[in-house]
């Protein structure tokens, strides 16, 4: 079945060209040229992936994948920004971006990274249809982590966490007790090389801490292995 993209960016340029290049993919294409449309195609029409610029009118790039992820809409996003500026590139992936990329870039390159995108979910969606029944949840002691809801509750209570903020708390609970480096949760997490930027790793961990931990500075759950990574353990009685 053809996977249909959304690409939302001002600049009729850019849409012509992605558009052109991704009809060549053989993927079927819709565009917006303003935030707010991009928002309610995104959620009317469903595609399979957002191909989604910083700089819009009516409603920014950030705002869209914000509002979007706040109404459980966990379609991938491939954001484009004109600017190489990392609080950006942190902002956009914290509020549930999946990759990130600056202007100017190649149409084959925009692609290729769509195509990756597309697998890595077709192959996280298969894994998750066959575990389904196997594994309903995760549980530690007052947290319990559901994967096939993308749901997670700490003490009873729904936890509000971003995508990425529930794939590596999952992740660091199917591998609780295990010393992770901050490249392999990049790898795992994020499934991209960003050029050593654990900024991103360590910004995630901050945020889930706030949600699960009772003192940030003294955490129980999630612990910093100096010189290492991060490990989650099932805390100790006192």
């Amino acid at each position: 079945m053809q996977k249909k993209i959304l690409v939302v960016d001002d600049e009729q340029s850019i849409l012509t060209l992605l558009e052109y290049n991704l009809k060549q993919a053989g993927y079927e294409v819709m565009t917006a040229m303003d935030g707010d449309t991009g928002k309610n195609l995104a959620i009317s029409d469903e595609p399979d992936l957002i191909v989604l610029d910083l700089m819009l009118p009516k409603m920014d790039g950030i705002e869209v994948c914000k509002e979007l992820r706040q109404e459980r809409v966990m379609t991938p996003i491939l954001m484009l920004t004109a600017k190489d500026d990392e609080f950006d590139k942190v902002l956009g992936l914290e509020l549930g971006a999946d990759d990130y990329m600056t202007k100017p870039f190649s149409p084959r390159e925009v692609v290729a990274r769509v195509k990756a995108i597309l697998r890595r979910t077709q192959i996280l969606s298969e894994t998750m249809e066959k575990t389904e029944e196997v594994l309903d949840y995760i549980q530690i002691v007052g947290l319990k982590i559901f994967p096939d809801q993308y749901e997670a509750y700490f003490e009873e209570k729904l936890l509000e966490l971003t995508p990425k903020e529930f794939e590596l708390l999952l992740y660091l609970a199917k591998n609780k007790g295990r010393v992770l480096t901050r490249d392999q949760l990049l790898s795992a997490v994020w499934n991209y090389d960003f050029a050593g930027d654990t900024r991103i790793v360590d910004v995630h961990i901050s945020h889930l801490r706030e949600k699960i931990e009772q003192d940030t500075k003294k955490p129980i759950y999630i612990k910093t292995i100096r010189g290492l990574g991060y490990k989650l353990e099932e805390p100790k009685g006192e």
